[in-house]
């Protein structure tokens, strides 16, 4: 509930931050006319998501932790083990 409660927070401070104050910057990079430098920067953006895509890949994945090799020892129930 608390994590719950903690992220409704960010959400709503977030929230009233983007409605309120950051149309009052301009900085939303209107003014500065970089529509000249889409022919590398579309290429750029896709290669950043790419890479953080696999990034992401093998983080979750757990291949870039090594790989653990298997037991070959079968697991025993815990009624067949001895005491």
């Amino acid at each position: 509930m608390a994590i719950f409660v903690g992220i409704a927070a960010v959400l709503l401070v977030v929230g009233i931050y983007v409605l309120t104050i950051w149309p009052l910057t301009l900085w939303d990079l209107a003014s500065l006319h970089l529509e000249q430098y889409s022919a590398w920067v579309d290429p750029l953006l896709w290669m950043v998501f790419g890479a953080g895509t696999l990034v992401g890949f093998f983080c979750f994945s757990g291949m870039i932790f090594g790989f653990i090799p298997k037991s070959r020892a079968p697991a025993r129930p815990a009624r067949l083990r001895p005491r």
